[in-house]
């Protein structure tokens, strides 16, 4: 049977409303003309409901670093860069921007950084433009993956969690990953699986793995992925980190889990977890930096920047009209049932003389928001 490219599902970025509020009031109250890049954080779960993309969370608790995540939810640290103008976010150097990232990554990886501190092998860049006055922006994501020259191929087909570990194997590992991995959100970490013995979770630094052998060890990671035959966009990196440390030979055949814990009616379900073996060649200390990509691409599955206008949900006026219709139509269900209000929102009202009476009646039409428009003759 031919070998197969090993293939990745893309992160999928999800922002909450909040987040841009946020956004607006920091431009306002703190960045003003300032381009510099800001720290934030998103986050992912191994715990999506099947069918969902693999998503990438970012909320109004974003600019929040010591905000701390649910068990289950997994942060990724990010980068923000908010350009002044339209015209400096399109001509920004995207290239440069996603290599800039990479090379971060890439650092923590061959230092051994990552080893002790694995929220290093994945982060995002975010590219922004908000345009303050119609509350509208645009944003780019970008996620930055190390790439081989080579393609990565399958020893053979994917499969699930079952197939490689006994129901008595994986209680056991589901015990020792809930109290110590999940509880510290480590997104990372091994599993050591001898012939005929117990499982044990090891860290990624854990100075005994290098006492194992290959063949034992199953590298483990948090797959936020749904799909049955492919992982997440995390693993890319991570499979980096395994051939700069952990790799020693030519075409090494590598066991690794991408973990999937979902809970539905009170039934927590791992048998959908990815297992895959891979084969790795060793990484040198003086290899060059693999290729980058990243980019996110937009709804139309094209290479561009993303567009979301909430001037309805943020704009005072938008805000004013809403709150005047729904006063109207709660006074209308007691006063007037039959009034129509469609009707009267595209009235245009004239009114003769502004005295006494006229100037009242000519305040209140014009603070209404209601009446089309209204013309006033001074008699």
């Amino acid at each position: 049977m031919a070998q197969l490219n090993l293939q990745f599902v893309p992160f999928t970025s999800t922002l909450d409303p909040g987040f841009w509020h946020v956004l607006s009031q920091k431009k306002l109250d703190e960045f003003g003309l300032k381009e510099d890049a800001v720290n934030i954080q998103g986050f992912y779960a191994n715990n999506n409901a099947q069918g969902l993309p693999c998503l990438l969370q970012v909320d109004f608790t974003a600019f929040n670093l010591a905000n701390g995540q649910h068990p289950g939810q997994y942060p990724l640290p990010g980068s923000l860069l908010n350009t002044n103008t339209i015209d400096l976010f399109k001509t920004c150097n995207k290239q440069d921007l996603i290599n800039k990232s990479a090379k971060k990554i890439w650092d923590a990886i061959m230092s051994g950084e990552a080893l002790a501190n694995p929220q290093l092998l994945n982060s995002f860049t975010m590219l922004t433009f908000a345009n303050l006055k119609k509350y509208s922006y645009h944003y780019w994501f970008a996620f930055p993956a190390l790439i081989p020259s080579s393609p990565i191929l399958l020893n053979k087909q994917p499969t699930s969690i079952s197939q490689v570990l006994t129901s008595s194997q994986i209680q056991s590992f589901l015990s020792s990953y809930d109290l110590d991995c999940k509880s510290r959100n480590l997104p990372f970490f091994i599993i050591h699986d001898p012939p005929g013995k117990s499982v044990a979770l090891l860290t990624l630094n854990d100075a005994s793995v290098s006492d194992m052998k290959l063949s034992e060890l199953i590298f483990t990671f948090a797959d936020p992925s749904t799909i049955s035959q492919y992982p997440g966009w995390v693993l890319r990196n991570y499979i980096c980190l395994i051939c700069r440390h952990f790799v020693k030979e030519e075409n090494c055949v590598v066991r690794i889990l991408g973990l999937r814990d979902r809970t539905v009616s009170g039934q927590r379900y791992v048998d959908h977890s990815i297992y895959l073996e891979v084969i790795l060649s060793p990484l040198c200390a003086s290899s060059e930096m693999w290729s980058v990509v990243g980019w996110e691409k937009n709804q139309q599955k094209k290479l561009l920047p993303r567009f979301v206008n909430l001037s309805k949900t943020m704009d005072p006026t938008h805000i004013a009209e809403s709150a005047v219709d729904l006063n109207l139509k709660l006074m209308r269900w007691r006063l007037l049932p039959d009034l129509n209000l469609e009707a009267i929102s595209k009235t245009r009202c004239l009114l003769l003389g502004a005295g006494t009476l006229g100037c009242n009646v000519a305040r209140n039409l014009l603070v209404s928001d209601y009446i089309n428009s209204v013309y006033l003759c001074m008699l």
